[in-house]
């Protein structure tokens, strides 16, 4: 794929997929952005997680197009592995930040019912990522994926990046 293209559906699917996900459905489920009640500061903190998620979803969308050269979407895959950027220091790094922009939406507009479907979503995405993803990404790497899986844990972030192959 070329770098146009990739750079094109990898922002397609940022819009539909990440979206939907971390825009569209919280919106649905507070009912058009209300807020609730809670300590303005507890509120604020929010804000983190929002950010740091956002930063995180966009720059690994970025790699995946310009150094992949492709997409995250299954149906225009990386034609090269990413590991580098916040990939090395977690394979998941796009599904982490939604599960804490969803988090952070949580806190900000102080609704619980966005921590739960944080939750359901993180279920969800871990079977993806287990059963689909994974399998996916070792046949079509091979032993390359095989380092990189051995070396960087899935959901939890190493303290220190890893070096590479």
């Amino acid at each position: 794929m070329r770098k146009a293209a990739a750079v094109l559906g990898s922002t397609l699917f940022l819009v539909l997929a990440a979206g939907c996900a971390a825009v569209l459905v919280p919106w649905w489920l507070t009912g058009g952005w209300r807020t609730g009640h809670w300590w303005p500061a507890l509120r604020l903190l929010g804000l983190l997680p929002l950010a740091a998620g956002t930063a995180v979803i966009l720059e690994a969308y970025a790699r995946f197009a310009l150094e992949g050269l492709g997409t995250p979407a299954p149906v225009a895959p990386p034609a090269r592995l990413v590991i580098s950027g916040p990939y090395r220091y977690v394979r998941n790094p796009i599904y982490i930040a939604v599960v804490a922009v969803l988090a952070g939406q949580g806190l900000l507009l102080a609704r619980p019912v966005l921590f739960v479907y944080a939750a359901g979503a993180w279920a969800v995405i871990w079977a993806f990522v287990h059963w689909y993803e994974e399998p996916g990404l070792l046949r079509r790497f091979g032993a390359d994926y095989e380092r990189y899986r051995r070396a960087v844990p899935p959901w939890w972030p190493r303290r220190t990046p890893w070096p590479g192959p």
